[in-house]
């Protein structure tokens, strides 16, 4: 068995319930990452962060439950589901409780139990059905191992009143999501996007207020964090509402519990396995504020399939890299007041590749693009492509902000941030503070901006036009040659998909060709 005590700094054991947020879930990790046996990152996953979301609503039903049997003599009734509804708790039937879980967590079947209490909790909450991982009675999951784990969670108070307020799960369930997308390596960056990356965008933005858009939402940190902006600025958190999309159900499903532990409301954050693309699912949106990381230089998107699309306002992207279709689409979801601040390859930056140069010039001769960040590298888990940010505003003169309807901030943060282990960096909270304070300084009435050579500058928009419509910060604040790097992975995708494009032009002038060729003959034959 698993011991429920860590070690402190004096050789004593304490209770992981007693341990400080960090150490309980580096401690929480470590003890269930050490159960996993033949089952890879991505599939046990599912079953430690369903459980941990179990206990939680668990926690918080049985909290309510205790109460209200206390008042049953005043008229309450525990088993009314109306009363936990009330209180924004979802209700769990008997079967689902983590005391009968707790109770038959030695028993050789109880993997089957776990996937009944997963159904039960979903028949019982609406918001809930199709969400929640039945996982637990596959083979090749060892029914000793998943006691084990159940009884290590099961220690931890994660959804009571004192807990809810210190949102222990969210840092639990967050630190979790982070640990599996480094175990998972790149495939684990298509649901999560850093910490770090995350609180850049949102600090930068400032979503106060509105519609939060994110139409590729992986496990909805975009969300998660936008909310936790309005809380700590002391605003209102209904004061936002959130709209999303995503393709993959297993990462969707992730995404609504992510959600429902901090009482966020999903019911506008929808699946289906076409994509945003092809099956737009809020065709009528128009948001205040659009938050995304989009797959960098997605080849097969569907592009093919929606030439004559009208949200290409500003030029057809290419069917071989889906980036600029991305900008388009965020941008036909904006409202006219509207803001995007969004993650991008670094490439798009430069890329000339089949229009794409024309519709970035079309962006900013039409005074949508606000700032441009160069990230550090090695910020993503599932990519070594270097990123930016790319930050664009429907009316820059709309009276909220200054009017930069002349000027683009360029921001240059690739000397930011810390190595966290050999293959990965992050910003610190200095690093975050710098680069949000600079675009605020910039973009805000009174704000005191200054140029900082090598790190940021306001630039005319006649001086992006001399340099042929290039964004790299790099060339405005002082530092062509090192933003000049070769990347072979970035370059040798552009020429792939360039040589994609190529071969199918070629393929339909040949049909062309063809057809053309067959009349001649048909007309020779009379």
């Amino acid at each position: 068995m698993i011991n429920k005590v860590s070690k402190n700094g004096n050789g004593t054991e304490e209770p992981l319930e007693k341990q400080p947020l960090g150490k309980l879930e580096a401690t929480l990790w470590k003890a269930a990452d050490k159960l996993r046996k033949n089952i890879d990152a991505a599939e046990y996953k599912h079953v430690v962060l369903g459980l941990i979301f179990l206990k939680y609503i668990s926690d918080a039903f049985e909290e309510l439950f205790a109460k209200l049997k206390a008042e049953e003599a005043q008229g309450a009734d525990p088993e009314d589901k109306d009363e936990y509804k009330a209180e924004n708790i979802f209700f769990v039937p008997q079967e689902a409780r983590w005391k009968m879980l707790f109770s038959k967590a030695k028993q050789p079947d109880i993997g089957k139990f776990v996937d009944g209490a997963m159904d039960a909790i979903e028949k019982e909450n609406a918001s809930l059905k199709g969400v929640l991982p039945k996982v637990y009675a596959r083979q090749n999951l060892d029914p000793t191992s998943l006691g084990e784990l159940i009884d290590l969670i099961g220690n931890i108070a994660l959804g009571d009143t004192k807990a809810r307020s210190a949102d222990v799960l969210g840092h639990v369930f967050e630190y979790f999501l982070g640990e599996f997308a480094l175990a998972e390596g790149k495939k684990g960056g298509q649901f999560y996007t850093p910490r770090s990356v995350v609180e850049l965008l949102v600090e930068m933005l400032e979503p106060y207020h509105g519609r939060v858009f994110d139409p590729c939402c992986g496990s909805g940190g975009m969300f998660v964090q936008s909310e936790k902006f309005v809380t700590e600025h002391q605003g209102r958190v209904n004061d936002i509402s959130i709209y999303g999309q995503e393709s993959n159900q297993t990462t969707w499903r992730l995404c609504k519990m992510n959600l429902a532990i901090r009482g966020i409301d999903s019911s506008q954050v929808k699946w289906n396995n076409e994509g945003s693309f092809l099956n737009d699912a809020h065709k009528d949106l128009k948001a205040d504020y659009i938050i995304a990381n989009p797959p960098f230089n997605v080849s097969d998107w569907g592009g093919d399939l929606l030439r004559k699309d009208g949200r290409w306002q500003y030029g057809v992207p290419p069917t071989g890299n889906a980036n600029y279709a991305w900008i388009q689409h965020f941008l036909y979801h904006l409202a006219p007041n509207g803001q995007a601040g969004f993650v991008l390859a670094k490439g798009s930056l430069t890329t000339k590749t089949s229009g794409e140069g024309e519709i970035r010039k079309a962006f900013i001769e039409n005074n949508l693009i606000d700032c441009i960040v160069n990230l550090p590298a090695k910020l993503f888990l599932n990519t070594q492509i270097p990123a930016s940010l790319w930050f664009m505003s429907r009316n820059r003169t709309n009276g909220k902000f200054r009017n930069r309807s002349n000027e683009i901030l360029f921001i240059y943060a690739r000397n930011l941030g810390h190595l966290i282990n050999r293959r990965t960096r992050e910003l610190s909270g200095e690093d975050i503070q710098k680069i949000a304070n600079t675009y605020h300084n910039w973009r805000n009435p009174d704000g005191h901006y200054e140029d900082i050579p090598g790190f940021c500058a306001s630039a005319p928009v006649s001086k992006v036009k001399e340099l042929d419509y290039v964004l790299t910060p790099g060339r405005y604040v002082g530092l062509p040659d090192d933003e000049d790097d070769f990347d072979f992975n970035e370059r040798f995708t552009a020429l792939k998909a360039e040589l994609e494009e190529q071969l199918k032009e070629e393929a339909r002038l040949n049909e062309i060709i063809l057809e053309n060729l067959s009349k001649i003959k048909l007309m020779d034959e009379k």
